[in-house]
């Protein structure tokens, strides 16, 4: 069965909390949906706002290939003419050949918000998909919270989808909007509605059950053509139905078609940009794009996957564009140090007995404290250590920071450091607006003339942990950084009951990787 995708980020997904879409980023926002070939992209509610109203005639500027640009409203206010509505003309005003309006199907919906009578909204729906039609446009009817009104009355539910039909209606979709029905139902309200009804149907799920894409799917195989939702599920209060597992679950699970295969592959990379435009932090644990979708920890699971990915994997990532992952843990065995010593280009695997050792050495840094399954740079580095082919690329001879707090005034931190590279020493300093900050500044200010390579590299994140409170200010610490060249990004991780020695550590391990990538180039 071919469906088609209509994608509601812009709108209905820039309702979730946190997100505030700009002009700008809704115009490259739509740019990368039309890349990837979804059908329609609903930009907004022109009557609503001057930004959605500004998208419209922006968006007409860009060479758009598959998709089509959509316009949202309601319908036309009560009592109001059609002409002279400003809801309609805003509609008009946007110049889009398709239109979404959503109508009241609920009769709870009818009383209690619109406070008008059943007939009257009936007459609303009518009176604003006939007139839409008389300007040319294929309108998409949203019967807001039809689940409900089904389950509590279908007699009016049903006059709803019959008069937006009979008025001209060119997809009727079945809205799910307090995201509270079960796949069950939706199932088979879907196949009832189907018998009666002529016209395309499509779903529109929420996901305050957690049950959005498991109701789309079951709508999907009840009968419904027209799938949307949102690019990582955004929307208002628990959120929309997600595409980026609708997509690959209809297309790749249930052999439907409707965006191509290769097409697919870009599903993370959508994500991801989505993510990057709306200012969020991934989410690892999404399902398809997610880090940890196709990451493997337990030395069980690494071990099958080594001989057939098959075992604990559902489909090849490859194919969503993700990518098969080993996470390094005192739960590794050696099937997991294989795996990342050939990922890393390191061959040990005739030598079992170098193996055992780099997994009892993980293991008794695990127990410390140590965590390398966020820290790859500084796995490579121990596993180079243990081969003996790491080279050396400076030696510390000593470091002192000094915190200088004044009553007024915010403290200033100095940090001297002399290291040894070849047989030249280097004796510096450098301040920073903290201890570690100083550390670092003065750690590459003594480096630079030898490595000028690093003059490329910045820290870009710094996180530390407390791993014990029995001791209170002297608790085991870990550090964990985040550094990149702009090219590349790698993290290192120290522990000690020292922070300046843990984030000493991790500074080390983060500036030997790259020092070490460089040598290799």
């Amino acid at each position: 069965m071919k469906l088609e995708f209509y994608d509601t980020t812009l709108r209905d997904g820039a309702q979730s909390e946190d997100i505030a879409f700009s002009l700008n980023d809704k115009l490259r926002i739509s740019e990368k949906l039309d890349e990837f070939g979804i059908h329609y992209i609903e930009g907004g509610w022109p009557g609503s706002n001057p930004k959605d109203l500004q998208y419209f005639k922006e968006v007409k500027k860009l060479s758009l290939k598959n998709s089509r640009i959509v316009a949202f409203s309601s319908t036309m206010k009560l009592h109001s003419d059609p002409d002279k509505d400003e809801i309609i003309k805003a509609i008009l005003d946007a110049n889009t050949k398709y239109v979404t309006i959503v109508g009241k199907s609920w009769d709870l919906h009818v009383r209690d918000a619109l406070k008008v009578s059943l007939d009257t909204n009936l007459k609303m729906i009518d009176k604003t998909i006939a007139y839409l039609k008389k300007y040319g446009k294929t309108v998409f009817f949203d019967a807001e919270h039809f689940f409900d009104s089904y389950k509590n009355n279908d007699a009016y539910a049903k006059k709803v989808i019959k008069t937006a039909e009979d008025s001209g209606a060119n997809v009727i979709i079945l809205c799910d909007t307090n995201g509270g029905s079960m796949p069950y139902e939706v199932y088979k309200t879907v196949q009832e509605v189907r018998k009666t009804t002529k016209v395309k149907l499509g779903i529109h799920t929420h996901n305050d059950t957690e049950m959005a894409v498991a109701n789309t799917l079951m709508a999907v195989q009840a009968g419904c053509t027209h799938i949307q939702g949102t690019i990582n599920g955004y929307g208002e209060r628990c959120g929309n139905a997600n595409l980026c597992s609708i997509i690959p679950n209809v297309i790749l699970k249930m052999k439907h078609t409707g965006i191509e295969k290769g097409k697919i592959v870009h599903l993370r990379d959508l994500s991801l940009y989505v993510d990057e435009m709306a200012n969020f932090k991934p989410d690892k644990h999404k399902p398809y794009v997610g880090n940890s979708a196709f990451a493997h920890k337990g030395g069980i699971h690494v071990s099958a996957i080594r001989k057939n990915a098959e075992t604990y994997e559902h489909i090849k990532p490859e194919l969503v564009g993700n990518v098969q992952r080993v996470l390094i843990s005192d739960l590794s065995g050696e099937s997991s140090i294989l795996y990342k010593a050939k990922e890393f280009n390191i061959d040990i695997e005739k030598d079992r007995k170098l193996v055992k050792e780099v997994v009892k050495k993980v293991k008794d840094l695990e127990m410390y404290g140590y965590k390398f399954e966020g820290a790859e740079g500084s796995l490579e580095l121990l596993m180079k250590k243990a081969l003996g082919i790491h080279k050396k690329f400076f030696e510390l001879i000593g470091f002192k920071v000094i915190v200088d707090k004044k009553e007024k005034g915010r403290p200033v931190s100095e940090a001297t450091i002399m290291l040894k590279v070849g047989d030249k020493i280097e004796h510096t300093a450098a301040l920073g607006k903290g201890p570690v900050n100083a550390l670092d500044a003065a750690l590459r200010k003594a480096l630079y003339k030898f490595y000028p390579g690093l003059k490329e590299m910045e820290l870009i994140d710094y996180k530390v942990r407390v791993l014990t409170t029995k001791n209170g200010t002297g608790a085991v610490t870990r550090v964990l950084i985040e550094s990149s060249d702009g090219k590349r990004t790698w993290s290192t991780v120290g522990v000690s009951e020292n922070i300046i020695e843990a984030s000493w550590r991790a500074l080390v391990d983060s500036i030997d990787y790259k020092l070490l990538i460089d040598a290799h180039e």
